[in-house]
C-alpha cells in the first residue's frame, strides 16, 4: 500500500510503550515504530482515547506509530471458530476498527490462525551459539510428543507468551472448507469499516504454513492462497503484512520472489516481516539474515522493483550473547542489516539515475 513516505524501517513487535523502547528506537535512526498486541485497557475492544495515547507519545518523540499487529486471540476467536459468540465478537472488532481510524492509526495487521503459532524448539544453538527456534512437522504429528509444541498465547501479554505441550483449541475440529467460510464471514463484516475509517487491514501468512495442526487447518499456506485472500472481499482497505520468514518456509526465495511479484504491483504488500529461516516445511529453523534461504539483497531490490513504498521491520531475531527478553542486541543487529540493504538500493537508484540523465 503506497502511503508517500517511501521504503523504510521500523522497530518491530513492541507490547508496549516505554522511555527506553522510545530512546532504542532514536539510537538505532528508525522513523517509526509498530507495536504487537499492545497493553491496552478492554476486555473487549480497544477505545480510541488510549489509542490516540500510543499514536501521540509516539510522535512527542518524533516517530511514527505505522501500525498495530494482532488483536487478542480473545477478542475474535469466535469469528474464527464459528462459536456462539461471534456477532458479538466481530461487533466489538468493528468498533475497534472504527477506533483505530479515529485515532490516526492506519494499518491493523491480523491473522487467521485459530490455532496460533507452533514451534517445536525454543532457544536452540544457532550460528555462534545464538539462540533460535524452528518446528519439525514430525514432532507435531506424534502424539507422544506433545509436550514437546509450543505454541505463542495473544491473549494477553505475559512475560513468555509461548506455553509447552497446550493447545489452544484441544477439543475442536475445524476443517479446510469451514475455516474458508468462517474467514469469509468476518472479512464481509469488517472490510466495510476499514474502507470507512481509513484502516488497511493486513493479513499475515500462518506460521507454519502446514494444512492442519492439532485438528485445525490452516489457510493462508501458500502465495496462492494470499492472493485468494485478498479476492474474498476486494477493497483497497484489505492488503497482506508479507512475512517474508513465512514465506520463506513455504518455498523459500523462489516463493519469496513469487510472493512480491505477484503481490507487489497490486499495491497489496502492506508492511514487511523481513527474516528468513534455513529449510522449508515440513521443517526449518529460524537464523540470521544472510544465512538462510534467499538473498537479502535480491529480495528487497525485488520489493523496490514491485513498487512497494511501505515500511519493513525487524522480526524473530536469534538472541545474542546477554540478550534481552525483547532481543534488543538481535534486533538491532537486524535493523542495521536492513537500513544498509535499503542503503544500498538507493545508491543503486542514483548510480542508475545519473547513467541516464549523462546518456541523455
Amino acid at each position: 500500500m503506497t502511503t508517500g513516505l517511501g521504503m523504510r524501517v521500523a522497530l518491530g513487535q513492541l507490547p508496549r510503550l516505554s522511555e527506553a523502547s522510545i530512546a532504542f528506537a532514536r539510537q538505532l535512526g528508525v522513523s517509526g515504530i509498530q507495536l504487537n498486541t499492545p497493553d491496552l485497557p478492554g476486555s473487549h475492544r480497544w477505545e480510541a482515547s488510549d489509542l490516540r495515547q500510543l499514536r501521540e507519545t509516539c510522535e512527542a518523540s518524533g516517530l511514527r506509530l505505522e501500525a498495530i499487529e494482532n488483536l487478542p486471540n480473545h477478542f475474535y476467536e469466535h469469528c474464527m471458530t464459528g462459536g456462539p459468540n461471534r456477532e458479538s465478537e466481530v461487533e466489538h472488532v468493528v468498533a475497534t476498527i472504527r477506533n483505530l481510524g479515529e485515532a490516526g492509526i492506519p494499518v491493523l495487521g491480523y491473522n487467521f490462525m485459530p490455532g496460533s503459532v507452533w514451534r517445536t524448539w525454543m532457544r536452540r544453538d544457532g550460528r555462534g551459539g545464538a539462540l533460535v527456534n524452528g518446528f519439525d512437522q514430525a514432532v507435531t504429528d506424534d502424539p507422544a510428543r506433545a509436550d514437546e509444541v509450543i505454541i505463542a498465547r495473544r491473549d494477553r501479554r505475559l512475560a513468555d507468551p509461548w506455553v509447552r505441550g497446550a493447545h489452544l483449541l484441544p477439543t475442536l475440529q475445524i476443517n479446510e472448507s469451514t475455516l474458508w467460510e468462517h474467514y469469509r464471514w468476518f472479512m464481509r463484516r469488517i472490510v466495510p469499516a476499514a474502507e470507512d475509517s481509513g484502516v488497511t487491514l493486513a493479513l499475515h501468512p500462518d506460521d507454519p504454513p502446514v494444512p492442519m495442526l492439532g485438528g485445525v487447518a490452516r489457510l493462508f499456506r501458500s502465495v496462492g492462497a494470499l492472493e485468494e485472500a485478498l479476492d474474498v472481499v476486494p477493497s483497497e482497505r484489505a492488503a497482506i503484512d508479507l512475512c517474508l520468514g513465512t514465506v520463506s518456509e513455504m518455498g523459500g526465495e523462489l516463493a519469496v520472489l513469487q510472493a512480491i511479484q505477484s503481490l507487489g504491483p497490486r499495491g497489496k504488500i502492506c508492511y514487511v516481516h523481513f527474516r528468513d529461516v534455513k529449510g522449508t516445511v515440513p521443517m526449518f529453523e529460524e537464523c540470521f539474515l544472510g544465512e538462510g534461504n534467499f538473498r537479502p539483497l535480491r529480495v528487497m531490490r525485488a520489493l523496490r522493483d514491485s513498487g512497494f513504498a511501505g515500511f519493513i521491520l525487524d522480526d524473530h531475531a536469534p538472541g545474542l550473547v546477554d540478550d534481552s527478553d525483547y532481543g534488543h542486541r538481535g534486533r538491532a543487529h537486524a535493523i542495521g542489516y536492513l537500513q544498509g540493504l535499503l542503503e544500498a538500493i538507493s545508491d543503486e537508484a542514483d548510480v542508475a539515475a545519473s547513467a541516464r540523465t549523462f546518456n541523455d
